[in-house]
């Protein structure tokens, strides 16, 4: 197996623990990496503005965000896949009708569509950003470009008008008990990854990348190295050419020792 010449490193529960702060060994694994000349690369489904101080810590300077369609190199976007107006009309409401929260996400910034529901206030808490909840601006989707949405209910809500054209050529793909992401039909961890690689000039055997979640499958299976944190949801194990520990346990480090690159 060749060495990888970019890592890719999820956030949550893979760069950050459950308390949402990097344990020392990671820090001290990307430090390492980034002396060696391999690049160290962040794919997240997180949006720029929630992870700027990570990228700080960690001085990382590129990145696949929201799941694949804002991605970064050297601090430069490089690549971006917004979801088409008319999509974001029909999704608001269909929203709606159905009581759902709805929240509009872009590089910049985060805003609710309507006052947040039980199940919006769960699952933005969750993440645990260091800003404030998001203010409602019930026109934001119609005068700026949208990378993501994020649609708040629950397994057990009806959410049969999201399976209909074409709302249904858009991706919904769950992330909290109470929230699902909404992406471009072609948007994930991997386009973002492959746009990335196509300019660095590399191949997805170049690329390893490190995942716990849903979204995290198909990068996963798609890099010429995948491996899943001991703490991964089955899906991402299943994708994974190898699964390291949790990230309590150094994962991280765990895992760049088993292929070789510290």
């Amino acid at each position: 197996m060749a060495k990888p010449k970019i890592v890719f490193f999820d956030i949550d529960d893979t760069l950050y623990d459950q308390n949402k702060t990097v344990p020392d060994s990671t820090a001290e694994a990307i430090h390492k990496l980034q002396s060696k000349g391999v690049i160290t690369a962040i794919a997240t489904g997180r949006a720029p503005f929630m992870f700027r101080k990570l990228r700080q810590q960690l001085t990382i300077h590129t990145f696949v965000s929201i799941n694949g369609s804002f991605v970064v190199h050297e601090d430069a976007p490089v690549y971006t896949n917004p979801i088409q107006k008319p999509l974001l009309k029909l999704l608001v409401s269909g929203a709606e009708k159905q009581g759902f929260s709805l929240a509009f996400v872009n590089e910049e910034t985060m805003k609710m569509h309507r006052t947040a529901s039980r199940e919006a206030i769960m699952g933005i808490e969750s993440l645990k950003l260091p800003l404030p909840f998001p203010e409602t601006d019930p026109d934001f989707y119609k005068e700026h470009d949208v990378y993501q949405g994020l649609l708040f209910y629950s397994e057990q809500d009806n959410r049969e008008f999201l399976e209909q054209t074409p709302l249904n050529t858009l991706r919904y793909v769950r992330w909290h008990e109470c929230g699902v992401d909404v992406i471009p039909h072609n948007g994930s961890k991997a386009e973002g990854i492959k746009q990335l690689l196509k300019i660095l000039n590399f191949t997805p055997e170049d690329a390893c990348a490190f995942g716990d979640g849903n979204n995290d499958v198909e990068m996963l299976s798609y890099v010429g190295t995948g491996i899943a944190m001991g703490n991964a949801v089955e899906a991402a194990k299943k994708s994974a050419d190898l699964v390291t520990t949790s990230v309590q346990k150094d994962g991280i480090y765990h895992g760049l020792q088993q292929i070789g690159l510290l």
